[in-house]
């Protein structure tokens, strides 16, 4: 180690940028935020074999700040981090000279992180995944971000591992990849299917829990997250920031947006008594919120606002800067389009209360890059006061579960639930205030990564679990969902036959909304986790899509094809522009008329009759004349309809030809709606 030493040459270094910095061929600039430590180590490791190579302190300090720049590092080095300093855990400090810790702001990994009790018991270096220490440049062949108006976004919500790695079409050694998911034949399937913006799963680098460890499971979704900056390397085929950025450039080239969920809420350091990995190590009281009594901080007691049991105090200046420069990093070095906020509310919490105009969110709306981003909130969280529905800045767009439950409701056949299905098909203006907020800043969705797919949902009547080691208790028990008569897989053809046009009927309504289309990947292949509404933890078949499709199942993507083409070419579907909504001023007016089956208009006491399941919505411009009617039906009997004007092409009817387009133009003033259907005309 000392000859190697001899080798490298040091110096006080700067205190910007965090992190590591390539200042010049072979020196690098080190620069990390620890304001309690007494000493600061910086590690080099071999690329190969992790072997030490040296120890060398950190000769500089600004404030809080700790540097030390070093020349004579090459390429592809490995690094870490050790902090001395007083181990009091009633203060908060939890310093361990002899911990090796990751650089919060290290960029890439050479390996993914992997919990061995052992290994952290003993202190062994080979327990952390190091930082590699390398700087590449990357040929974006002058791909351009597609930036698709937010009313027009269909987003596809996809796992990088899960949607590759049963697809026949992509080579094996790529299955599971970054360079996977930007294979032709997932490119070809999202342009048919009419997607327009692809979500990604958590891609930053995380840790499965010691407990699911120890239950040979993993945390297969990634909402663990080790680092903010680094890809995780489980995506890899040999250089993840290269092979994401290759994913980036491809999707961008077919016009296809990329969308991140990130997690700034918690890290894989949870629990009070849970693993000190990086920013434990270096600066636990301010990287996380800690329980108080009185003006007394109760430090052995965190803050647990996300079942996860170590909330990050994103009110604190250093936490707050982490967040920004991540969100700019992904955002101009790897290039991709906007975020979903996993449990925002949390971003919004200042003295543990949410604030709808918290310093995060002035900060993010001043920022001239991430302002720009589409950005997307999970808009609660699980600590005191979580539920904040439509309280995110106008420039957010928000998961809508009033939205996702309603639909669920209305075509399961609950009592009184029209009224509240009519205010949601049209965009949630109760949450969502014209004058004050766009309809697209609802996200509409039937089904979601955490819970029922939707071949499930019209499945089973209740969840299970039981392979998720929890004896069935993880889950929600609220889906909303409905068997129609038998629990599961059946051969019964009525059933069948029930199931599928249940699923026609809430892909329709949820293409018909007013809103940012959420669409669960897989749903249109008919992926079912066979009751499993949990899936966090099934790296396997449970979690992976299935694209062997047979008759019923291909139908049934032809038929969300279709409705996604319509919605697409039909301008008032994306955002109706309505003559008492003054927040934008676009394109012609419309007017919204609702009717009785019979053609009369809808009167207030029929809104409030609890066993009415049935209507009629009409959807006219001014200027042209054009319209759109749909026809609901959600009761058990079929319903003879009067429809208002004459109208000459049926789009398409849930109920006939697996609610696949009808192939000749018809002209009608009578109609007889099908029991459990919905029909669209024009």
């Amino acid at each position: 180690m000392t000859a190697v030493i001899g080798l490298l040459k040091m110096s006080a270094g700067q205190p910007s940028p965090l992190g590591a910095s390539l200042v010049q061929a072979e020196t690098w600039n080190f620069a990390v935020y620890a304001p309690d430590a007494s000493e600061l180590t910086l590690c080099l490791f071999l690329p190969d074999t992790e072997e030490l190579l040296a120890e060398i302190p950190f000769q500089g300090r600004t404030g809080e700040i700790w540097h030390v720049a070093v020349s004579g590092i090459e390429q592809g080095s490995l690094y870490a981090l050790k902090a001395a300093g007083p181990n009091i855990p009633d203060a908060g400090l939890r310093f361990d000279k002899e911990r090796l810790l990751l650089d919060p702001y290290c960029r890439k990994l050479n390996r993914p992180q992997m919990w061995q009790e052992r290994q952290y018991a003993s202190h062994s270096h080979y327990s952390l995944a190091k930082g590699v220490l390398e700087q590449a440049p990357f040929d974006w062949q002058d791909s351009v971000k597609p930036a698709i108006p937010r009313e027009k976004t269909v987003i596809y919500e996809a796992h990088v591992k899960g949607m590759t790695m049963q697809h026949p079409d992509v080579p094996e050694h790529l299955r599971g990849t970054y360079l996977g998911l930007c294979h032709p034949a997932i490119i070809e399937h999202l342009l048919a299917l009419g997607i327009t913006t692809v979500q990604l799963l958590p891609v930053a680098s995380f840790m499965a829990e010691p407990r699911l460890s120890a239950l040979r499971l993993t945390n297969y979704w990634g909402y663990n997250p080790l680092n903010f900056f680094a890809p995780e390397p489980r995506y890899q085929y040999e250089d993840a920031v290269a092979e994401f950025k290759t994913m980036v450039r491809t999707l961008h080239q077919h016009g296809l947006e990329v969308i991140l969920d990130v997690v700034f809420n918690h890290t894989a350091e949870a629990g009070e008594d849970g693993p000190v990995l990086s920013f434990r190590g270096l600066a636990n009281r301010q990287y996380y919120l800690f329980h108080s009594h009185g003006e007394m901080i109760d430090y052995q007691n965190y803050c647990n606002f996300t079942g996860c049991g170590n909330t990050l105090n994103v009110s604190h200046p250093m936490m707050q800067r982490m967040i920004m420069d991540a969100l700019r990093y992904w955002l101009t070095e790897m290039q991709v389009d906007g975020f979903r906020f996993d449990l925002a509310v949390t971003l919004g919490r200042e003295f543990k209360r949410y604030n709808p105009f918290a310093a995060f969110f002035q900060i993010v709306a001043q920022d001239p890059v991430i302002s720009k981003a589409k950005l997307i909130a999970e808009p609660w969280d699980v600590g005191p006061f979580g539920y904040h529905l439509g309280q995110f800045p106008a420039h957010w767009s928000e998961l809508n579960d009033k939205c996702r439950d309603t639909f669920r409701a209305f075509w399961r056949g609950d009592q009184g639930v029209l009224p509240e299905f009519a205010t949601r098909l049209l965009g949630s203006r109760d949450i969502f205030q014209k004058h004050h907020k766009p309809a697209s800043c609802s996200v509409n969705y039937i089904s979601y990564h955490d819970g029922f797919t939707l071949r499930d949902l019209v499945s089973y009547n209740d969840k299970h679990n039981w392979l998720n080691g929890e004896e069935n208790r993880d889950g929600h028990g609220h889906n909303l969902s409905k068997n129609h008569g038998a629990e599961g897989v059946t051969s019964d053809e009525a059933i069948i036959n029930a199931r599928n046009q249940h699923r026609r009927n809430l892909v329709a309504t949820l293409v018909l909304s007013q809103g940012m289309i959420h669409w669960l990947g897989g749903d249109e292949l008919s992926h079912t986790q066979h009751g499993n509404n949990n899936a966090y933890c099934q790296d396997n078949p449970i979690s992976w899509l299935n694209w062997q499709l047979d008759g019923p199942a291909t139908k049934f993507l032809k038929f969300v094809q279709q409705m996604l083409k319509m919605r697409q070419s039909l301008c008032c579907l994306q955002q109706i522009s309505l003559l008492d909504d003054n927040y934008q001023k676009h394109g012609d007016k419309h007017h919204v008329h609702w009717y009785l089956m019979d053609g009369t208009d809808m009167s207030e006491p029929n809104w409030h009759e609890s066993d009415r399941h049935s209507c009629m919505v009409d959807i006219v411009n001014d200027n042209s004349g054009q319209r759109l009617l749909c026809i609901l039906n959600a009761s058990d009997k079929n319903q003879a309809v009067s429809i208002p004007a004459p109208l000459r092409n049926l789009l398409f009817d849930t109920s006939v030809n697996d609610g696949l387009t009808p192939a000749t133009a018809v002209r009608k003033d009578k109609w007889l709606q099908s029991a459990y259907s919905l029909s669209v005309w024009q």
